[in-house]
Formats: structure tokens, C-alpha cells, sequence
């Protein structure tokens, strides 16, 4: 892998002025980052206009990517203070490879640990046309460029100088600069225009929730993946009616494509909460329904751990993992084949929507998905943190505790995504790829923890026993384990009220309202409308976990 990562550009290789994207992807491993990989390149049509991208790139440095398309590609400098319309001023600007023009609305985030790892923001794009030549490419060969910018935030005329010879790495140093034109600021300063002239949003935001993924294992027409968008189709306003006119004892409905039975609808399955009206079965049933298009990619290819509870929240529970013989033959499953002889052999697969909705009828209240899929049971594709409180630990411990894991987190360059459980804590969850074993994610989260726990000793406790624990945290890192799961996103809870561990953004931990029951199956639905899913930034590539010293 560090072969493919070892930057080999030089004068006249990789930093080429439109001759291709070789260097590009040498240096890029794209199983794991989410920039495209790019087509071959074809020369614009003549007369077509010309296009041009700045990025506002924070990597291990902060710079601005300047990209000018140039037969096919987008021929880029790194600018590390970023472009200006100050002509009194002169900008260090880096040589680098040509990338691809797939990348012009690129904004997102890079994995960790990937070249130029960090996040991207659309810092501003438009259209320019070379001043004095019809060859771009040979003036950037021959050392200087005159742009005329058409942008929203660049305007009048840039020049590209390069300065000598390469550096010993390799690197062709030029200064950017702007002409003395109508279009001239004094003093103007691209780092107080710190937003994205696509979203709006700033880098942090982008960071934190980013709107769109980039799959470079699809075609670059699909790469694009929008966050915010459904797996499938939610339930049609017919098939939600067809719930509600049918009678308490059930029948038959129609729904996600599936003939479902269907029994006592007006069953209490969630005690009330204070001001509130009980939740019923027929509740659950269409909250399942229509939150199915949001859960599937968290639970399609997984074997499914049910927790029933037939007779409600009220009472107890017991886990339920072999799919009945009963179950319809429609129904996905999977057959383990590990399982010793009085273990579950085969499980429930959501990989479809109304697989949900048999098991929410079924009693499964809540839903424990496998970390790992079925075509590699024994290699997890998250590692988990489970911020499990004891009975003296306050909502304020477990705050704390979150944002000690988000600030090593961010220290180690590795994303993460945090969601409360619906009852007392706080879950982390950190997309990996494929690779590492069970043991290796639970010693990894277990140094993290260690770690973090050190800062405050009072507040954790590394017993086994939750007596031993004199009421303190457990910072569990033993759920990184073979069939050991944590509650899935968008699950309920059983308990009064039918809360829903959902996720929210890091940022959060820090608002007064956070509680970790704060939402419902009757609110979680408008809050996913209104922002999002954040957790839909852990369905890239994954990420590999950086060694701790």
C-alpha cells in the first residue's frame, strides 16, 4: 500500500498540464477513499467553456486547490494562503497531479490515513479562458499561465508563475498572483469567505455532516451518492391507510411490496410516558414501515439478533436469534455455517424493507444487527465504543466521556459517529475496512478507552462485574465480538414512550436539549426529514485504523 501512496511526481511527470491522471491514482488507494478515481480524459468540445474549481482543503496542512480544466483534466496547484484579488499581494503556489473532472463538485471528507486525507468544501467554481494562447498546456509547460476568471468569488485576471527549478522533492514552486483590473481588491483575503459556494456550509459542518459520498467502486456517473436519500422507496400514503382501516385483531396488509398477516394492532406494546399516550403495535408496525428505507443499509447483508418483547416494554425480554420455521419462505436469511449444534444456525437478513415490518410483528422490539456481514462473519466492518453508564454516573459523566473519545478521535484523524442508545448512553461507532479481526478492533477501542479513561479515573471503572463497578462507567470495548451486538440505528427501546437510539453529530454533545432518550418512533422521523441521517457517513469504503504508539 505505501507503494501506491509514494507521491512520484517531478517535472514533466505527474503535475503533467492535461497529460493524464496516472500520478492521480497512484497515490490514492481508492478501496478506501471517497474521491473518483475519473475517466479517461477527452478534450472539451470546441467552443465548449472551459471550467475551473478552488477547494478549500484541510489536510494535514489548510491550502486552497486551484484547478484549471485543460484537455480533459483538472491541471492544480496547492495554494496554501489561497488565491486573492489583492494585486499588491503574491501567493506560494505547489505544483501537484492533475486530477480528474469528476472532482470539480467534489466536497466531503478523504479518509484518514489516505493522500490528502481531510475535508473539501467548494470554496468556488466558474468558467475561465487562457489570456494570449490557444494551448493552455504548453504555456503551463513552459512555466506561466493568464486565466481570465468568470467565477463567484475569483474575477479579472490571475497569472501563474513558476519559480526555477523543482525542489528536492520534486515539486514545482509558482507564484499566484492578480492583475491590476477593475475586478482588484485591495486587501481581500479568501480566508474571510470561509463557506462552500455549493452548500453554503463551512468545513467544520462539512465534516461533521457531510451531504454526499463519493464510491469510487461505481461508475463515475454514480460515484455521487447522496446521503440524505432513501435506500428505497418509502411506504406510499395508500399503504399507511391500509393500516389504519384494519381492525384491531389485524388481517392481511399490503406493503414494500409484500402480502404481510398482521395481529392486535391496538396491543400496548410501550407504556406511556408522562403527558403521552401509549404506544400500540399498529404504531410500531408503521414506524417500521417508514423507517425501513433509512435502517436497510445498517442491516442488509447482517444477520439479525431479535429482542422480543411478545407481551410489551413492560415486561420481560428475551433475545431470539433462529428465524422460526413458520417464517415465510419470502423472508431473507442466512445459515451459519459455524454454528455448533445448540447454537441459532439460521437468521433473519433485513435485506429487504418488509423483513422489518415481520419483525417488528414478530415482537422484536428492538434490533441487533451483527458488526460484520454474512459473507465474512469473522471480519467487522465497525469497531464499536460503548459508553455504558452505572448507576452513580450522571447524563453529564457520559457527555464528558463522549467528547474526551471525540477530541482522540479527531487527534488520531479517524472518523466516527456518535448515537445515544435510547435509554442511558452514548455509542460510537467507527467504520473500518474489511481486514482486521474481531481481536484486533476490540484491542484497538480498548487502548483508545484506556486512554481516555485516564483522564478521568473517577468516572470509569474496568470491573467485569457491575457490582465490582461501585456505580461508576464502563467504557465497553468487549462488544467488538462474533455475534455481539449493539442496538441497531434507528431501533427502539423497551421503554415507556418507545425511544430511539439515534444518531446525531459530535457537535450535539453539545446542546442543552441532548438527552439520551430525546427521540421517539413519533420523532425521529421529522428530525431524519429535517437534517438528515448522520450516521450515512459511515457507508463509505472504511477507513484503516491508524496505529497507536
Amino acid at each position: 500500500m505505501a507503494e501506491r501512496r509514494r507521491r512520484t511526481t517531478s517535472t514533466g511527470k505527474g503535475a503533467t498540464a492535461g497529460g493524464g491522471l496516472e500520478t492521480y491514482r497512484s497515490m490514492r488507494d481508492f478501496d478506501r477513499t471517497a474521491e473518483p478515481a475519473g475517466a479517461t480524459p477527452a478534450p472539451a468540445a470546441p467552443g465548449a467553456p472551459r471550467r475551473f474549481v478552488v477547494q478549500r482543503h484541510r489536510a494535514r496542512r489548510l491550502h486552497y486547490d486551484v484547478r484549471f480544466e485543460v484537455d480533459g483534466v483538472l491541471v492544480s496547484w496547492a495554494v496554501p494562503r489561497g488565491p486573492t484579488l489583492d494585486p499588491d499581494a503574491r501567493r506560494m503556489a505547489v505544483h501537484v497531479e492533475d486530477h480528474p473532472l469528476e472532482y470539480e463538485d467534489f466536497e466531503g471528507v478523504i479518509p484518514a490515513g489516505e493522500y490528502g486525507g481531510g475535508d473539501v468544501i467548494v470554496w468556488d467554481r466558474g468558467t475561465w479562458e487562457p489570456h494570449g494562447t490557444d494551448d493552455p498546456a504548453a504555456t503551463i509547460a513552459a512555466g506561466e499561465l493568464h486565466a481570465d476568471m468568470f467565477g463567484e468569488r475569483l474575477r479579472g485576471r490571475l497569472v501563474l508563475v513558476r519559480r526555477g527549478e523543482p525542489d528536492a522533492n520534486g515539486k514545482e514552486q509558482w507564484i499566484l498572483a492578480h492583475k491590476h483590473d477593475e475586478h482588484a481588491v485591495k486587501g481581500w483575503d479568501a480566508e474571510d469567505h470561509p463557506t462552500s459556494v455549493l452548500s453554503g456550509r463551512t468545513n467544520d459542518e462539512v465534516k461533521a455532516d457531510p451531504d454526499r459520498l463519493w464510491r469510487s467502486d461505481l461508475p463515475a456517473a454514480e460515484a455521487s451518492v447522496d446521503l440524505r436519500a432513501p435506500a428505497v422507496d418509502p411506504p406510499t400514503d395508500d399503504e399507511l391507510a391500509a393500516l389504519d382501516d384494519l381492525g384491531p385483531n389485524g388481517g392481511t396488509w399490503d406493503v414494500h411490496g409484500r402480502r404481510l398477516k398482521v395481529t392486535n394492532l391496538d396491543k400496548v406494546l410501550f407504556p406511556a410516558r408522562e403527558g403521552e399516550e401509549p404506544v400500540t403495535k399498529r404504531e410500531l408496525l408503521r414506524y417500521a414501515a417508514r423507517v425501513a428505507p433509512v435502517v436497510l443499509p445498517y442491516l442488509r447483508g447482517r444477520a439479525l439478533n431479535m429482542h422480543r418483547f411478545p407481551q410489551g416494554a413492560g415486561t420481560a425480554g428475551f433475545w431470539h436469534k433462529e428465524l422460526p420455521t413458520h417464517a415465510p419462505d419470502w423472508l431473507p436469511r442466512w445459515d451459519n455455517p459455524e454454528a455448533d449444534e445448540d447454537d441459532s444456525r439460521t437468521y433473519l437478513v433485513v435485506d429487504e424493507p418488509a423483513a422489518l415490518i415481520w419483525a417488528a410483528n414478530f415482537g422484536a422490539l428492538e434490533w441487533h444487527a451483527w458488526t460484520s456481514r454474512t459473507d465474512a462473519p469473522r471480519r467487522p466492518t465497525y469497531a464499536l465504543v460503548d459508553l455504558d453508564p452505572g448507576p452513580s454516573t450522571a447524563w453529564e459523566d457520559v457527555l464528558l466521556l463522549a467528547r474526551l473519545h471525540r477530541d482522540a478521535f479527531e487527534h488520531l484523524g479517524v472518523q466516527a459517529v456518535p448515537k445515544v442508545t435510547g435509554q442511558r448512553g452514548i455509542q460510537i461507532w467507527i467504520p473500518i475496512a474489511t481486514g482486521p479481526s474481531f481481536d484486533d478492533t476490540r484491542a484497538w477501542v480498548e487502548r483508545v478507552s484506556r486512554t481516555v479513561g485516564a483522564v478521568v479515573p473517577d468516572l470509569v471503572s474496568w470491573k467485569w462485574e457491575v457490582k465490582a463497578r461501585g456505580g461508576q462507567a464502563r467504557l465497553d470495548y468487549t462488544q467488538n465480538a462474533i455475534n455481539k451486538t449493539l442496538v441497531a440505528p434507528y431501533s427502539p427501546r423497551a421503554r415507556p414512550g418507545a425511544p430511539v437510539s439515534a444518531p446525531i453529530t459530535w457537535d450535539e454533545l453539545d446542546e442543552p436539549w441532548l438527552r439520551p432518550d430525546a427521540f421517539t418512533i413519533r420523532t425521529v422521523l421529522d428530525r431524519v426529514a429535517e437534517r438528515g441521517d448522520p450516521f450515512r457517513a459511515l457507508l463509505g469504503p472504511g477507513q484503516t485504523l491508524p496505529r497507536l504508539g
